[in-house]
């Protein structure tokens, strides 16, 4: 008797043994395309271009929306998601911190990043698309690139004017290397192209930082003049505001777990 009870024991240890190792097995998603993205768990930035273009073209996507792009990675990277779809540039940046993240070689879009204003606010939208032109023209706009985006040789120098009025850049700093946070400051090539719109325009520039899907709200309301955060011209956003010409050629991607590849 005693010993049937030992082997019932012995039984009832190894099938809760197995039970556990069963809930804690992983299944691994593998993903080599966006072809594979189909029923995914997926993290996008709420309100960008990602999260319109997973929304509307991902069959039985689960999504997750999250205020900080690294956020989502974070969540990559511990296995909570499958991929994340995020504009080139910051993607990029995400992966060369995180070891265990790649980016796939596919590009799901081709966008073009501008500046937004206020319906109608023409004076200011001639005065950012001449300084655009002007940048372009006499090679600040490429030093701004090289500097921030293939980090060589060194900021223009810029020194802004006292002008005791402000024009207020609203931008959502967690977006590098086009705005993001330096300690305190919030800086980038979105931030160095704003600081000579504002002198352009005669005004003072302060930067509103928010959530990336309240800028336009924002915008509306009054609480800032303008917006560069790195946002893509579309149809829909057409709809409540102006766009300068466009400053920028981006593209969405997909960030994967390097164990998830094909």
């Amino acid at each position: 008797m005693k010993k049937t009870r030992i082997i019932s024991l012995a039984l009832v240890a190894i099938m809760l043994v197995m039970v556990f190792a069963g809930c804690s097995k992983k299944e691994t998603y593998f993903i080599s395309s966006s072809a594979d993205l189909k029923n995914a768990k997926i993290g996008v930035q709420e309100g960008t271009t990602g999260d319109l273009l997973v929304s509307e073209e991902v069959e039985g996507a689960v999504i997750s929306r999250y205020k900080k792009a690294v956020d989502g990675a974070i969540e990559l990277k511990n296995g909570k998601l499958d991929a994340v779809v995020l504009d080139a540039w910051p993607a990029q940046k995400i992966v060369d911190q995180m070891s265990e993240l790649t980016i796939l070689d596919e590009n799901l879009s081709e966008e073009e990043y501008a500046i937004a204003v206020r319906k109608g606010e023409t004076e200011l939208l001639n005065s950012i698309n001449d300084t655009i032109a002007e940048m372009k023209k006499d090679g600040t706009y490429d030093a701004l690139y090289n500097y921030f985006m293939e980090k060589s040789g060194s900021l223009p120098e810029f020194k802004a004017s006292s002008f005791g009025k402000e024009i207020l850049m609203g931008t959502n700093a967690e977006f590098e290397p086009f705005e993001y946070r330096e300690g305190s400051e919030i800086v980038g090539f979105d931030v160095e192209m704003s600081r000579r719109f504002a002198e352009n325009y005669g005004c003072d520039l302060k930067i509103v930082d928010m959530a990336f899907d309240s800028l336009i709200t924002a915008l509306a309301s009054g609480k800032i003049d303008f917006i560069a955060a790195g946002m893509s011209v579309t149809e829909e956003r057409l709809q409540s505001v102006d766009f300068s010409e466009p400053y920028f050629s981006a593209s969405q991607v997909i960030i994967v777990r390097k164990t998830s590849v094909k």
